[in-house]
């Protein structure tokens, strides 16, 4: 039976994705710092659930919680590395403690968790690792700067994660989700108390005090976590899975204006190639 670690099951996609599996009659193990905020979930699956407290910052607990999840179930079969949260701030009102906190969260919290889990998938020659980014990784909003640089960062090791694991036989898969109904906006957001007046223009409708998404985004979780299983059980998962209509159409419009400002340039970047002649010359002198 296949078994799932998901990080952050508290609220939004996690927990959508923790009742889905469990829903296919899968193995769980459903995770947050709070474990009562989980605990209804293995209370309702008490065969195929275990709720256990994981802060992926704390390398004890992810220990703990891959090992428990071994002695439970045998194996992880998929890791989703869900846990995260959002920082909204001019990149120049950043607090030095809260974007090392981001980091250690979004990045090397993942990171961590993945280390975990490879050495068993690798001695099975199977297994997945999901890494939930955002779109907000292509489009870069002004304000959320740090938190664009932290899914940014997960995606470029979920690039060279998937080159190396491929030939073991284990997938590994990044999602880029657009607005979801989620607590992403509310609770799961935070935000610098350092206010620069010359960002009002760019950043002030951005921060959280000033968000008024929260609620109204298109997105559905549970439909979400029905794409990410069918992503990962695909003969040939995606290397990016973008979720929801407004994260298509902005990855689209966004590609779109890079290629025309790549061609546009394309006779700056080529000018800067060794020409053979000057090689000739080089040699000749």
């Amino acid at each position: 039976m296949t078994t799932w670690l998901i990080t952050g099951c508290s609220s939004g996609l996690g927990r959508a994705l923790a009742t889905a599996v469990l829903e296919r009659g899968w193995n769980a193990v459903v995770t947050a710092r709070d474990p009562q905020t989980v605990s209804d979930l293995a209370d309702a699956h008490p065969d195929t659930a275990l709720a256990l407290p994981l802060d992926v910052t704390d390398g004890a607990q992810v220990q703990a919680a891959v090992q428990a999840a071994v002695e439970r179930f045998g194996a992880v079969d998929v890791l989703v590395n869900n846990a995260g949260y959002g920082y909204r701030s001019a990149v120049e009102e950043g607090e030095d403690d809260a974007v090392r906190a981001l980091f250690d969260t979004n990045v090397h919290g993942a990171v961590a968790m993945t280390k975990a889990v490879l050495p068993g998938m690798r001695a099975r020659r199977s297994g997945a690792v999901v890494n939930i980014s955002s779109i907000g990784a292509q489009l870069c909003p002004p304000g959320s700067g740090y938190y664009a640089a932290t899914k940014l960062a997960l995606e470029g090791i979920t690039g060279s994660l998937r080159a190396e694991l491929a030939p073991l036989g284990i997938c590994a898969v990044c999602v880029e989700p657009g607005g979801f109904r989620t607590d992403f906006a509310g609770r799961s957001l935070t935000g610098t108390s350092t206010v620069i007046d010359d960002y009002a223009e760019t950043v002030d409708a951005r921060r959280k005090e000033n968000d008024r998404v929260h609620g109204t985004q298109l997105g559905d979780p549970a439909l979400a976590a029905r794409a990410i299983i069918d992503a990962v059980r695909s003969p040939e998962p995606p290397a990016m899975l973008l979720l929801g209509s407004d994260a298509l159409d902005a990855a689209r419009k966004t590609n779109e204006a890079r290629r025309r400002e790549l061609e546009s340039w394309a006779a700056v970047s080529t000018s800067t190639d060794v020409r053979a002649q000057d090689g000739a010359e080089g040699s000749a002198g």
